[in-house]
């Protein structure tokens, strides 16, 4: 399970500061269901840390409040299952 979390928020926070690279360039985004399917699925550290690194997606509420909770999900799923 500890590997599985660590490719998930490595891959959620490139995939994060990939968006915001395409975002300033004005080219094509990675789909918001992608963003959010990544967090949930179990990189809401990757995108914490891409929020506030690449300051995207911060003005968002709904994506603090999607982070926020998913964070404290996995955090219960994780001790839970150790």
């Amino acid at each position: 399970m500890n590997i599985y979390y660590i490719i998930v928020n490595i891959l959620t926070f490139l995939v994060w500061g990939w968006d915001k690279f395409r975002a300033q360039a004005q080219q094509w985004r990675v789909p918001e269901k992608s963003l959010v399917f990544l967090v949930i699925a179990g990189g809401p550290l990757g995108a914490l840390a891409g929020m506030v690194l690449f300051r995207h997606k911060t003005r968002k509420t709904f994506f603090w409040l999607l982070v926020g909770i998913s964070l404290v999900a996995h955090v219960v799923i994780y001790l839970s299952m150790s």
